[in-house]
């Protein structure tokens, strides 16, 4: 079973990381760059993936940081 992912979102005038499933953000931030990086090592930490979200809630980016199910070609050795 696949690590739950890690968000990266803007809720009630601040940036937040929570590990999707859990009720509550895990760290609240200032910035979205601060949020971002946070999140970022927390899904480094967690082999997952790290899904940011925009100010209206629409995902800008996601990045993979294991257990990617379609990893790119070649990478599979």
């Amino acid at each position: 079973m696949a690590q739950p992912a890690v968000e990266t979102y803007y809720e009630d005038g601040k940036w937040k990381i929570k590990v999707e499933g859990k009720e509550r953000a895990s760290k609240t931030f200032e910035t979205k760059a601060e949020a971002q990086a946070a999140g970022r090592e927390r899904a480094m930490e967690l082999h997952t993936e790290h899904v940011i979200r925009n100010m209206d809630g629409k995902i800008s980016e996601k990045n993979s940081y294991g257990n990617d199910p379609r990893p790119p070609k070649g990478s599979r050795g």
